[in-house]
């Protein structure tokens, strides 16, 4: 019977690791639906970690650094630098009023990643939700994965959280560290009847440490070795490499990192994954944006091409694309502070309203003057957009609690 050292050489093997390969063979079982099925909800949740300006990119003043420039959607301007993201501009809803009055990453990422304020009781992030609403739950695979999109030139700053919480370890994400990354970590190293024996041992040793000692963490780790040993007994992973992509379309998406994630992230959708989150860490901009927003072309061929890409595969109907960060960056000091009275997200797809622009900002984009948007009403959107009951509430040991705070209800203009 396999001890910790056996979990340990499965750790040392990319197993048991948050990796770039982690799922991608399993998930390639998923890829097809049956003729006539309609294809499930999903989301894209592109994070721009660290808060970017929103004053540069998509709600871009007169008189600022840069232009705003027209779009393909009549009377919506944004950053001359987003041109490809300009004549996309008919699947965007640009929230330029959000406002919401936390200004520190910790407390902000927890606040637009769950919806909730930091409390006594630890809220799931919003992927998790998701996957729990949306995902198939007799699946060891993972409804919620998370993608290192590289880094946007900034300073780094702490992630968004991906905990579970009561939607329980089956819910948490798959950590991709790597869209490009090989998988020949995931070939067992002794035959197969072997591997066959110790993998009925290690289930074995899992069932039986979970009867004595009953809990989260226990269960947690039993989810992930039973995951680990399905996926290493799959040989379907090329399925999803995405050096298969056509070389016109992944240069497309660009060389950087993000774009790679954001084909990465098309093609897990395509396979039945409920959520994908890309992250872009870097845009903690306190020595000032200005300068460093030419630097990233990344951000529009990125975006711009999974909404095509989305499109052209009939799948944006049923895909929602978020783009945000934690808040936004304060018009002056050459957009280097933080700012959360008024900022920017971005919704497209999933029968969301695009070509619009929902709340106003001031001459300079300091404060809201129209239609502010919180957190919650926000999070309310999200849900009503894949088809989840915003209201609905869900078992956190014994206790029902609301997907969304009571106080959020949906965009009407969105729908």
């Amino acid at each position: 019977m396999p001890n910790r050292r056996d979990l340990l050489k499965l750790s040392a093997a990319g197993v048991l690791a948050p990796s770039c390969s982690g799922w991608l063979p399993a998930l390639a079982a998923r890829a097809a639906d049956p003729a006539g099925k309609p294809r499930p909800k999903a989301c894209i949740l592109l994070w721009m970690n660290g808060g970017p300006s929103q004053g540069l990119t998509f709600d871009v003043k007169d008189g600022g650094p840069y232009k705003p420039v027209e779009t393909a959607a009549p009377g919506v301007r944004i950053s001359e630098y987003l041109p490809k993201l300009g004549a996309q501009a008919k699947h965007l809803a640009l929230l330029r009023g959000m406002s919401t009055g936390v200004s520190s990453h910790g407390t902000a990422h927890y606040l637009m990643g769950t919806g909730y304020q930091t409390g006594a009781m630890k809220r799931p992030a919003v992927g998790s939700v998701v996957a729990q609403q949306l995902g198939n739950p007799d699946s060891v695979l993972p409804n919620f994965v998370v993608i290192d999109g590289g880094q946007a030139g900034g300073l780094g700053v702490l992630k968004p959280p991906f905990h579970p919480a009561y939607t329980g370890p089956k819910n948490a994400p798959m950590m991709i560290d790597d869209p490009s990354k090989g998988v020949s970590d995931l070939k067992p190293l002794v035959s197969d009847d072997d591997f066959a024996r110790r993998a009925a041992d290690l289930d074995e040793d899992n069932r039986a440490f979970l009867a004595s000692h009953p809990g989260d963490a226990a269960q947690a780790h039993a989810t992930t070795a039973k995951r680990a040993v399905s996926l290493m007994r799959s040989d379907t992973f090329k399925a999803l490499a995405i050096e298969n992509e056509p070389a016109a379309l992944r240069e497309a998406y660009g060389p950087h990192k993000f774009g790679q994630a954001c084909l990465l992230a098309r093609r897990l959708v395509e396979t039945g994954v409920s959520f994908v989150e890309v992250v872009n860490d870097g845009w903690d901009d306190h020595g000032g944006a200005v300068d460093r927003i030419k630097t990233r072309t990344f951000l529009d061929a990125g975006f711009a091409t999974l909404l095509s890409d989305l499109k052209d595969r009939g799948m944006l109907d049923t895909t929602l694309v978020v783009w945000m960060g934690e808040f936004g960056r304060t018009p002056s000091l050459n957009h280097g502070g933080h700012h959360c009275k008024a900022w920017t997200t971005v919704l497209a797809g999933a029968g969301v309203k695009g070509g619009q622009v929902v709340g106003k900002t001031d001459k300079i984009g300091d404060v809201v003057e129209e239609r502010p948007i919180d957190a919650p009403a926000f999070m309310a959107t999200v849900f009503k957009a894949l088809g989840i009951d915003h209201a609905k509430k869900i078992d956190n040991h014994g206790f029902r609690v609301p997907i969304v705070d009571k106080a959020g209800e949906p965009l009407p203009e969105l729908f």
